[in-house]
């Protein structure tokens, strides 16, 4: 283009931005997400209604020549119901740089493709993080009680990124922040956890959690909140219902075949599951490659959907994430997973069909990408962890 107009700046985002944008969060966000399959299914308003079968049907029965045929009986299903997450990621750009476009067009779409790259950066991160989330939007537990400071100390930071807007709350539970809006300045490890510099100075209790600015008990159903223990699972009690049970083997220690395959056979004896990914942290990883080593194999390495590359056990990849806790492999099975959504991913549109709208009292113009979707794993009893593991 040769002169920049908000019209062509429009017209760009549309047409050539969000098709690649779409194509990377969906393949690249993260290797399990690749996998997973993605539908507009059982989207009913602003919720998600699927129907899950677990078990088997009861009309099948061995008999004598002349006895009764098996009565008739019918499947067993639960109905799974869970709200449309809505998940967004915004740009901004300013007068200036479109005006200063206007004789430079080459410059401004090196600034578009800069706010570009950020945005996706920060929709993969987040996206990915929420896979391994359980809902609540947790990033990590305030060590100690601070007044006034703008440094927290926090128990881990594998969910923390600087530039992260955030919100403190006293607890799970509690429904209004003690300190919101603070962006996250720098990372630091410590003889104890992270100490986190802060944009402003807060005053937050122990014990309290941090979260996304606005995301408390708005993120995705993941796998925390599949292989929780307690409470309810898509509207379903667990308790009296085993099959809404994942399968966890803990103190698990020094990482073996053996203890994989202990898992793996285990959701498959009950749940007839069929794992074709394991997912873990870095240490575990390179506790597993250790294992290898020591026992003179040779390490297999296979290549994912989206360019990733895993070693294999049994041809099973094992990859790995920085959001999988220490010590921790899950082994799931990708086609129990399903991500159903209300669309891909779109730009929020004003009532014109525009895209690009000034920001109240500011010289800039803003895009906002959006997804409204869910995350729900048909068969939980089918899928399996293993914590407590020595990393290396």
């Amino acid at each position: 283009m040769s002169t920049v107009t908000i019209t062509n700046a429009e017209n760009a985002l549309k047409s050539f931005y969000l098709d690649v944008i779409a194509h990377q969060l969906n393949t690249q966000s993260n290797p399990l997400y690749a996998m997973i399959k993605r539908s507009e299914s059982c989207v009913y308003g602003k919720e998600v209604r699927k129907a899950a079968v677990y078990g088997v049907n009861g009309g099948v029965s061995a008999g004598s020549e002349a006895g009764e045929l098996p009565g008739a009986t019918g499947n067993n299903y639960a109905q799974f119901v869970s709200t449309l997450k809505n998940l967004y990621g915004s740009i901004e750009i300013s007068d200036k740089a479109i005006r200063a476009g206007e004789s430079s067009s080459g410059a401004f779409v090196n600034l578009l493709n800069a706010e570009m790259d950020g945005l996706l950066r920060s929709a993969k991160f987040n996206f990915a993080r929420m896979l391994y989330g359980d809902g609540s939007g947790k990033l990590c537990t305030v060590s100690a009680a601070v007044t006034g400071a703008a440094k927290v100390n926090v128990d881990t930071a594998r969910n923390l990124a600087v530039g992260m807007v955030v919100d403190f709350y006293a607890s799970a539970s509690a429904s209004t922040p003690s300190a919101a809006g603070i962006t996250v300045k720098g990372i630091t490890k410590a003889a104890s956890g992270y100490d986190v510099d802060l944009s402003a100075a807060v005053t937050v209790a122990k014990d309290s959690i941090m979260v996304v600015r606005g995301s408390k008990d708005n993120e995705l159903t993941g796998l925390e909140a599949i292989f929780a223990t307690d409470g309810s699972l898509y509207g379903i009690q667990r308790s009296g219902n085993s099959w809404l049970n994942a399968y966890t083997a803990a103190s698990t220690g020094t990482i073996s075949d053996a203890k994989i395959q202990a898992a793996i056979d285990a959701v498959e004896e009950t749940a007839g599951s069929r794992i074709d990914i394991a997912l873990c942290s870095y240490g575990v990883r390179r506790a597993y490659a250790a294992a290898l080593e020591n026992s003179k194999r040779n390490v297999n390495v296979t290549e994912l959907e989206g360019g990733y590359k895993a070693i294999t056990y049994a041809g099973v990849p094992i990859v790995a994430d920085r959001f999988v806790p220490a010590g921790t492999m899950y082994l799931l099975a990708s086609d129990d997973f399903e991500l159903h959504q209300l669309c891909d991913w779109r730009w929020l549109e004003g009532e014109n069909g525009s895209i690009l709208r000034q920001i109240a009292g500011k010289p800039v113009f803003g895009a906002t990408l959006v997804k409204y979707a869910e995350l729900m794993c048909t068969r939980p009893c089918g899928q399996a962890r293993l914590t407590g593991i020595t990393e290396a």
